[in-house]
């Protein structure tokens, strides 16, 4: 079986957890190919049309696996192959992209929802769908003991460590919330807030091993990576309440749902802190089945599934 990934390559690469779910596919036999687009907007997208129907015709792929409603919509300008779409959240937060993605919906042969709110939002419906999160390579967050970790980083033992699940700058996942927080607690706690910019996954794994709290106060997600991975390290953790956050954390103690409020943000880190241990998230992934091969597995049969099919 031969696919054809489809999506957004305007930073020269496509996001982690694309290409970590392709290479879980390639690993159990499917040849995998990949096609970037590169432009902004659906005027941008529609002048890859062009490039890609050349891309289809050289590799010809069994089908395309495109991800966002917009790279989506692109691939199934062309009815040779057939084209699923996973949303991951973007596609539903203003009404053009929404109404765009709902039209690609409308025409794919099936829609991966990386969560159901995602569904819901979406203005059109597919028939054909499932709720399937992306997964983390679980192998890959390698766990080092926590004071190990600290000193390794040279942590000051005096201190408390959050690591914010984001860039400070992005104002969807709310650093703003997270600091008028930390402020109400300067009395109480020496605290220092780490964003996660600019630095490769065995060092966010290092980070999440060492410090005290990992916090996503974040306004809108489709199923977050980074709190995923954090629950792979064993981190404590405090996010709000939106997308599949409360579903992922489960009732894991060392897991705290928290709201928009800062007081009730400081609670739940003081909660995190006086927790003082860590938590068993990387259990819970397993549980869950979010794991890079188990994710790969559930595609896997959505493929075979609209090729069998397609040959009948």
């Amino acid at each position: 079986m031969k696919i054809l990934i489809v999506g957004n390559y305007n930073k020269g690469k496509f996001n982690a957890f694309v290409i970590e779910q392709a290479e879980e596919l390639a690993r159990m036999g499917v040849s995998v190919e990949y096609f970037g687009i590169k432009g902004k907007g659906m005027k941008g997208y529609l002048k890859n049309r062009k490039a890609l129907i050349e891309k289809i015709d050289e590799c010809n792929p069994d089908l395309i696996h495109a991800h966002y409603g917009l790279s989506g919509l692109l691939a199934t300008l062309q009815r040779k192959k057939p084209v699923v779409i996973t949303f991951h959240n973007g596609e539903t937060l203003s009404t053009l992209p929404n109404i765009l993605s709902s039209i690609a919906a409308k025409r794919s042969r099936y829609v991966i929802y990386v969560a159901e709110h995602i569904r819901k939002l979406s203005y059109l419906k597919a028939k054909n769908y499932s709720i399937i999160p992306c997964g983390v390579n679980i192998e890959d967050l390698e766990i080092t003991p926590f004071d190990e970790a600290r000193k390794e980083l040279g942590f000051d033992d005096k201190k408390k460590y959050i690591l914010f699940g984001g860039a400070f700058s992005n104002l969807r996942k709310n650093y703003p919330l997270l600091k008028q927080a930390v402020e109400l607690l300067k009395d109480r706690y020496d605290i220092e807030c780490i964003e996660m910019r600019g630095m490769d996954r065995s060092q966010i794994t290092k980070l999440m091993c060492a410090v005290d709290c990992f916090a996503l106060p974040t306004k809108s997600e489709g199923s977050p990576q980074a709190l995923k991975e954090a629950m792979g390290c064993n981190c404590p953790i405090v996010a709000t309440d939106v997308a599949d956050i409360k579903t992922l954390l489960g009732n894991v103690p060392g897991h705290y749902i928290c709201t928009f409020e800062p007081e009730n943000v400081a609670d739940r880190l003081v909660q995190a802190f006086e927790y003082g241990k860590r938590t068993e998230g990387r259990k819970r992934i397993l549980e869950l089945g979010l794991t890079n091969d188990r994710i790969a597995e559930r595609i896997l049969k959505i493929y075979e599934s609209i090729l069998n099919n397609s040959r009948k």
